[in-house]
């Protein structure tokens, strides 16, 4: 019993380690766009991609936009209406389930300390499932609506307790993959 207890909390402790894991990001652009040219955006608000998961989720998708919003305005964009935008940024996710399997070694042969005993043990295998979601930031040239830039987030899905602690963690989310919008030419 008090193997399993300790399993079972060994196993907490790593799904709370991953949940405060960073946010992996790329980005990629087209290299003949002059970024420099870029003053004014608006937020598409056509027909998504079917299985968007921001669609099945309308209370994130709203705070994703925001936060998109929020952090071009605050890097010198203007939000405008669609017809006058020099850029479109739409916004999509997606979310995968993952099985992430940690074998601890042993061959079932050795000798140390194995609670409540010091003496022979085996080798324990972990096994933890869980959900991985990907943010994709797309920027669309509004003159010819050509894809220009593309940021993407891949993180550990999390659950909240609140609506404040989500829309913070949105917040860093959406700054991490901004944060090298526009790119600047080498």
């Amino acid at each position: 019993m008090k193997k399993k207890i300790l399993l079972i909390a060994g196993s907490i402790i790593f799904l709370l380690i991953l949940s405060c894991s960073s946010v992996t990001v790329k980005s990629d652009y087209d290299s003949g766009v002059d970024f420099s040219q870029y003053k004014t955006f608006s937020m598409y608000s056509g027909k998504t991609i079917p299985g968007d998961e921001l669609e099945s989720h309308p209370l994130i998708k709203q705070r994703v936009e925001i936060n998109i919003k929020e952090e071009l305005q605050r890097k010198g964009f203007k939000l405008v209406d669609e017809s006058e935008a020099d850029f479109i940024v739409v916004s999509h996710a997606g979310v995968k389930e993952k099985t992430q399997v940690t074998n601890w070694g042993g061959s079932g042969y050795g000798y140390g300390w194995y609670d409540p005993w010091w003496g022979p043990y085996g080798s324990r295998v972990d096994v933890n499932q869980y959900e991985e979601s990907t943010l994709v930031i797309d920027i669309v040239s509004g003159k010819n609506q050509k894809m220009a830039w593309r940021g993407m987030g891949t993180g550990i899905v999390k659950e909240y307790s609140n609506p404040k602690d989500q829309n913070e963690n949105v917040k860093k989310y959406v700054a991490k993959i901004l944060i090298k919008f526009p790119p600047t030419k080498k």
